[in-house]
Order: structure tokens, then sequence, then C-alpha cells
């Protein structure tokens, strides 16, 4: 009977901080949440909210986390709380906690000491040893929860009692920046918030290899929603401001497919079909910019897939594992951290003199290809890796040989990563703007767009093939984007300068996510086909 009594005692105080542990996750959720809002101004620093000022809701929320922890971390080590705690936090939990506490040690010190370095730095070094021993001597339950709610109640007290209000500033002594409150109290509480997370996911599971697993998930995924977050913000932002420019004079037309013959509305959008300026041109658009950088994004990948592609069919396939292979991956790695505008200094240098003597399509064309090259080579070549070596030997063992089973096993099986490789080069080589302003622009708003495909022309003396269109300037989305905002030289009756900027910032936005979008239904394609076959 008493081991009946003593299991449902423990099931019963087990669910009970099992529900304190993921209230306090929940608190320091909406903390972090709140906190991004104050930052972003989306909630006012200085207004009331349930007749309480934001500032003290939130370092009330850090007194409620500290509270909460250390319930459950005294609970735990008096055994009120079932659970398998270490003998110690561990290595990262000191490491952290140390940190944090140096940091607050500098502060104190400075603030009372004065801003010499061997003051704020020998409180820093005392305060980041104490809470080392205070978090790695005592067993986990305590070496995680303690100092973290102490640093926490620490917190939340400096925000309440206004000592770090809206109108604080912080002008540290070795830099001119001023640090205001309204700013300074948002970042300071996020931290808090995703240390209170971090410490209440390890006391949900118990302390322990569990705990620290589950705290380790939690947070990094609420680093990786953050990631996401800004990056929604981030497209938010930019439609906000640049939707009402693109939509300016739109309206839902109709016509005839003449093959159905079925009347189909489309929405005519001005600013995307028209071109920037001209006597007759109400909304100026960016039309000659769409095609311009449809031109370059197309030829970069013609140019840089096929040999991508082929350069990694050789060195993973043919060529031996050895020196020669090792420098070509540093070389590609090297070349794919290069910044942009060495780049276009190269295409200025060393292709403009010798093939157009002036910005052309065809010589940004080839810049950028020589950019999304190093990645097309680096992905084709993991992805030909990743291939099992079954499929080669099932293919040798039919007879076939060495150069078909690559064309028609490996290259087939490794295409949806290859097609990976393709979309992040493109989405990068597709916004670049500083090799464009070396090689590539002209006029940013000209009149008409590039007329590439009427353009061509056929001799029997080399080229061959010659193409006026190809070796002209011409205009495109980032080059555009940059002169209207930037430079501020767009001038039109219909928009300013800046909102012009805006417009064509979406419209860029809308073609990155449409050639992303070619990529992934083209990655989607070939995955089935490989599935399939």
């Amino acid at each position: 009977m008493s081991n009946v009594d003593g299991t449902a005692l423990i099931s019963s105080e087990s669910t009970t901080a099992d529900v304190v542990a993921s209230g306090l996750m929940a608190v320091a959720t909406l903390t972090f949440l709140a906190s991004w809002a104050t930052l972003f101004q989306w909630l006012d620093e200085t207004g009331r909210y349930f007749g309480v000022a934001p500032f003290d809701l939130l370092g009330g929320s850090l007194f409620v986390l500290a509270g909460g922890l250390t319930l459950v971390g005294l609970g735990s080590y008096f055994g009120y709380v079932e659970g398998t705690p270490s003998d110690t936090a561990g290595f990262v939990v000191g490491a952290v906690v140390a940190l944090l506490w140096a940091i607050v040690g500098g502060l104190v010190a400075a603030q009372w000491g004065g801003n010499a370095p061997v003051v704020w730095l020998g409180g820093a070094v005392v305060f980041g040893v104490l809470a080392a021993v205070a978090s790695l001597s005592p067993p986990e339950d305590l070496g995680s929860t303690l100092p973290v709610a102490l640093l926490l109640a620490l917190l939340g007290y400096v925000v309440v009692a206004g000592h770090v209000n809206v109108g604080w500033t912080w002008t540290p002594g070795w830099t001119e920046t001023v640090f205001p409150g309204s700013e300074l109290v948002p970042v300071l509480i996020i931290h808090g918030a995703l240390l209170g997370i971090w410490s209440a996911a390890k006391a949900k599971r118990g302390f322990g290899a569990q705990g620290r697993q589950f705290g380790a998930y939690c947070l990094i995924g609420v680093t990786v929603f953050s990631m996401i977050g800004v990056l929604g913000l981030l497209i938010t932002f930019i439609l906000v401001k640049g939707l009402d420019v693109v939509l300016t004079q739109a309206s839902l037309g109709g016509g005839t497919l003449a093959l159905f013959g079925v009347t189909l509305p489309w929405l005519e959008v001005p600013f995307v079909t028209s071109v920037p300026g001209g006597l007759f041109v109400e909304v100026p658009g960016v039309m000659p910019a769409v095609v311009g950088t449809l031109w370059l994004v197309l030829g970069a990948v013609t140019f840089a897939v096929p040999l991508g592609v082929g350069a990694a069919v050789f060195l993973t396939e043919y060529a031996d594992q050895g020196r020669f292979t090792q420098l070509v991956e540093v070389a590609t790695n090297g070349l794919w951290s290069t910044p942009s505008i060495v780049f276009g200094l190269f295409g200025l240098a060393f292709l403009v003199p010798r093939i157009s003597g002036g910005n052309s399509i065809f010589v940004g064309q080839l810049v950028l290809g020589f950019m999304l090259l190093p990645l097309v080579l680096i992905t084709s070549r993991e992805a030909i890796k990743a291939v099992p070596d079954e499929y080669r030997d099932a293919s040798a063992a039919l007879g076939v040989t060495k150069w078909e089973t690559i064309r028609s096993v490996v290259v087939p099986a490794a295409m949806p990563g290859v097609i990976t490789g393709i979309i992040l080069g493109v989405g990068r080589i597709a916004g670049e703007t500083a090799p464009l302003l070396l090689v590539f622009g002209g006029s940013p708003f000209p009149s008409s767009g590039p007329q590439v495909l009427g353009s061509f022309e056929f001799s029997a003396r080399p080229p061959f093939v010659l193409n006026d269109a190809l070796l002209s300037p011409a205009s495109a989305l980032p080059y555009q984007l940059y002169s209207s905002i930037t430079a501020g030289v767009f001038d039109h009756p219909a928009f300013s300068s800046t909102e012009y900027g805006w417009g064509t910032a979406l419209v860029l936005l809308l073609v990155v996510i449409g050639l992303y979008a070619v990529g992934v239904g083209s990655r989607i394609y070939f995955r089935r086909k490989l599935h399939h076959e």
C-alpha cells in the first residue's frame, strides 16, 4: 500500500512541477514576444496596459520567472519534485551564467567606480568567477536555476524600480554612441526571457540528459522562430511600403483565350508593365528593369550551371581525390566567400576592355555567372557524393559504361541537390547591386527594355554571332533601386524618388520569389521523377 501511495504522490508532484515549468515557459515566451513588440514600437513604451506601464509589466514578468525557477530548483533539490539532476549543471551553463554575471559586474563597477579599465574589468572578473562557482558547485537543479533566477530578479528590479526607464540613456566611455532606455530595456529583457525559457525547459523534463536536450531544443526553436519572424517582418515592411505604389491605377481587365474561347480576367498593373517615364506615361513603371534583371539571371545561369555541374562530375567521378581536388575545393570556397564588389572590379578591369569597351549586359552576365559558379560547383559535388554507390554498382553490373551511368543514373539522382544550389545562388545574384554599378548599368530609367532576342546577327566570320543589345548597357531592378533611393535621381510627378524606390523593391522581391518558386518546382519535379523511377 505504501508503494502505491508513494508512486501516486511522486506522480502528482511530477505533474505539478511539469505544470509550473510549462507556465514559466509560457510567461517567458510572452515576455519575449512583448519585448520585441516594444522594441519595434508596436507597443507604446510610454502608454499603459491593464493600468500598468509596459516596462513594469516586462520587469514584473522577470520577477515571476525568477520566483518560479527558484521554487522548481529548490523543490527538486529537497525531493518534492521528481527529477534526475546531474551532479553539476555543466560547463555550458557555467560559462553562460558566468559571462552574464561578468557583464553585470562590469556595469556595476563602472557605475560606482568609474570607467577605468581596471575598475570595470575587476568587477567583471569577480562577478564572473562567483557566478561560475555558484553554477558548477551545487547539483544541477540548483546550479541551473538559482543563479539564473537571481540574475532575472536583479534585471527585473532595475527595470521596475525605474533605474533604467524610457528616458534613461547610457553613453559608455569606449564609444560616443548613446543607448536609450527605450531600446536597451527590451533588448535586455529579450535575453532574460531566452534564459528563462532555457532553464524552465530543463526543469520541465526533470533536468539530467533529457532536460538538457529539451532545453537546447527549445532554445534553438525560439532562435529559429525569431529568424523566420525577422524575415517575415522584412517582407511585410517592404510590402506595406511598396504595395500602394505598385497598385497605383491598377485595374481588373479581361481578355479572350483563343484556344478555348474563354474570357478570363487579369490584373493590369501599370507600375509593372510601363516604362519609368515619358510624356505620355502617367504611372512610371519598372518593366525595362524587370527584363534586364531576367536577362542577367538567365545569362548567368546559362554560363555557370553547365560549367559547375560538369566540373563537379569530373572532380567527383573521374579525378583522383588528392591535392588537386583539395586545392579546387579551397579555391571554390574562397571564391564563394569573395565580396561581390571584387567580382565587379574583375569585370571592370579584365572583361570590359576585351569584350564591350564599356558597360554591357553580356559582361554583367559573365560577372554574375562567375559569382554563381562556385556555389553550383560546391553543391553539385556534395549532391553527387550523396548518391549511394549501390546505384553505380548496379549500373556497372548491367554492363553500362561509366559515362552512361553518370548521365543516366548519377546526375538525375543528384539533380534535386544541384537545383537547391542553383536556387540559393540565383537568390544572391538577382539582388546584387555593386557589380552592376561597375560593369552593367547605363541609364537607370530607360524608356525601353533591352531587345536581345531581336538583335542577333549571324555572319561567316568570327565570332559568327553578334548582338548589339547584349553589348549595350541596360537597367536592372537592384541598379534602379539604388539610383532611386540612395542617389535620388528619379524625377516624375507621379511619385517621389523614395516612393518609386519602395515600389521597385517590392517588384524585386516578387521577382526573386518567383525565381525561387521556379527552382523549387523544378526540384520537386526531379525528386518525384526519381522516386517514380
